[in-house]
């Protein structure tokens, strides 16, 4: 039996409600719908994904990762049409600092968080880089390079993802706790959760700057993909593969200079967003639509201890560094 066969015939076997396969399409598709009206928010969505996989199930899970991955990218350029490039390039120096430090630290601490709960070298290592940089995006770009098998992968990212879930619902609650600033809260938000996703998700609940910030910084912090995908070829001793690069932060950032210099651009840029903020929930219920109880379980306590341990030391730091010297 092929994967993509093998992945519906488990996804049927996961679900609660006995539903034959039109019906459960039909569903999927009306709470899709539902997930782009303005009545949704992006965690709604999320929980609306994770109650559809548990009780529904996924009737296209065979197409959900390459669904997710496009349309979290369009949304992201989306977004750009409501940014300026003034704005974003100070975020950008305010944030450098500690992008380096965190996700340096991330790294060494995951090394010896893997040792000590004596997780798989290319598990751990996937785990930290997810954790480091940008979570599944990460984790799908390197994985290929250190040659992780498809099990090793999908571990790496059951953890991210459920992490990331977590993140979306207790960040900006942490956030008013701490009257958190827009500027502290958006760079606190692109440091401290992994996915591109649930940062935007996170940030646009606190509000329009810290969308912002968190935005710039995070994309800023994506392309450590490109020098942390070579470090690998040397870390894992394999020969140098092809290494995907992020190229729609380019065509984000030429959204933002359209939006800063272009009036005809800024007239039309209510309604770009509005459509990316439309695709950004619609991802975020797909991503919870993907968690089914398969992939909840295959994680595994010991790898997802580590996530855990990565995720809140990593955001303990982050959070005081950026209260005391942001």
């Amino acid at each position: 039996m092929n994967t993509q066969a093998s992945q519906i015939k488990t996804n049927k076997k996961q679900t609660a409600l006995h539903l034959s396969d039109p019906v459960r399409k039909a569903i999927f598709i009306l709470t899709l719908a539902l997930c782009l009206t303005p009545v949704i928010s992006p965690a709604t969505a999320l929980i609306i994904g994770l109650f559809t996989a548990q009780v529904i199930g996924h009737p296209y899970l065979h197409l959900n990762q390459k669904a997710t991955h496009r349309l979290l990218q369009i949304s992201v350029v989306g977004l750009g049409f409501g940014m300026n490039v003034h704005q974003a390039l100070q975020a950008g120096r305010e944030g450098l600092i500690f992008t380096i430090a965190s996700i340096s630290g991330t790294l060494i601490l995951g090394y010896f968080t893997g040792k000590w709960f004596k997780i798989e070298g290319k598990v751990s290592y996937l785990i930290s880089c997810g954790t480091a940089i940008c979570g599944g995006s990460a984790i799908a770009a390197i994985s290929p390079v250190i040659k992780a098998e498809e099990r090793q992968i999908s571990v790496a990212l059951g953890c991210i993802f459920i992490l990331n879930s977590v993140a979306l619902f207790i960040f900006p609650k942490i956030g008013h706790y701490y009257h958190l600033s827009q500027t502290q809260f958006g760079l606190w938000c692109a440091l401290a959760i992994h996915d591109t996703s649930s940062v935007v998700g996170a940030a646009s609940k606190y509000g329009a700057q810290a969308l912002e910030i968190a935005t710039t910084v995070k994309l800023a912090r994506a392309l450590w993909i490109i020098p942390m995908a070579f470090l690998s070829t040397f870390i894992f001793k394999t020969e140098t593969r092809k290494i995907s690069i992020p190229y729609f932060i380019g065509l984000f950032i030429l959204a933002m200079v359209a939006n800063t210099y272009i009036p005809a651009v800024r007239t039309v840029s209510t309604s770009l967003i509005t459509v990316a903020k439309a695709g950004l929930t619609l991802t975020l219920f797909l991503i919870g639509a993907g968690l089914s109880r398969n992939v909840l379980a295959s994680v595994g306590i010991k790898p997802l201890l580590q996530g855990v341990v990565l995720w809140v030391l990593i955001s303990t730091t982050a959070l005081y560094a950026i209260m005391h010297w942001a």
